[in-house]
């Protein structure tokens, strides 16, 4: 159990290793994020740390729901945008107002990012499930379909759940253990090989691995 942190995504670049090879990365922002709250199995049963990220400006915290900016007024914190809440094996390493760099993941070398992919609205079953199609000749007349998917004798319906055309993106996903290929405290970026679910500028939420890759896939 570990912490989540909250940044951006920034884009994709390449960078050379120590080999000489190209190694495709995409860069994280990830500001210090404030702890909020500390919860322990004495007064909440379970142990906790509740992460908040992004600044609000003071022309925009009327749209902060009343209720989180008092919360943040009583422990003399900022309002942010949004809150995390992460398990961990003891909360009392953590303290309220403390925060949370890209320095958490110094001694990590692999993350797991979390983030809603980008939205591609109705698609049909080649783009959205990979079907392979019909032939591509002229005198053909299938070509981008998805095929049969009934039956004429009993049932003599069409069974739910099969692959059809449909909405496309949007959702929330997480690509497990990518390599964290460099980290830049000062300018508070996570490089990871590989890429990150989203658009640029989206949020992202990062944590330690909790799958741990063989020997062979480590390579």
């Amino acid at each position: 159990m570990s912490l989540t942190l909250m940044g951006r995504k920034k884009g994709m670049m390449q960078i050379f290793d120590e080999n000489g090879n190209v190694v495709v990365c995409t860069v994280i922002h990830a500001e210090p994020n404030v702890v909020a709250k500390v919860k322990n199995k004495e007064s909440d049963g379970y142990e906790a740390v509740q992460l908040a990220a992004f600044p609000v400006s003071a022309s925009k915290r009327k749209n902060i729901p009343k209720p989180q900016r008092e919360a943040f007024a009583k422990k003399n914190l900022d309002p942010r945008r949004l809150l995390k809440e992460s398990r961990v094996s003891s909360s009392g390493e953590f303290s309220e107002g403390q925060e949370v760099g890209v320095s958490y993941f110094a001694e990590a070398a692999f993350v797991d990012v979390t983030a809603v992919s980008k939205g591609k609205g109705h698609q049909g079953v080649i783009k959205r499930h990979n079907f392979a199609g019909g032939p591509a000749a002229h005198g053909s007349g299938f070509h981008r379909h998805g095929g049969s998917t009934g039956m004429r004798s009993s049932p003599g319906r069409c069974l739910p759940g099969q692959k059809k055309s449909g909405r496309m993106g949007g959702e929330r996903v997480t690509v497990q253990s990518l390599k964290i290929v460099k980290i830049d405290e000062e300018k508070q970026l996570i490089l990871v090989q590989g890429a990150v679910p989203g658009s640029r500028e989206s949020v992202v939420y990062v944590a330690k691995a909790k799958k741990k890759l063989s020997k062979k896939a480590k390579k």
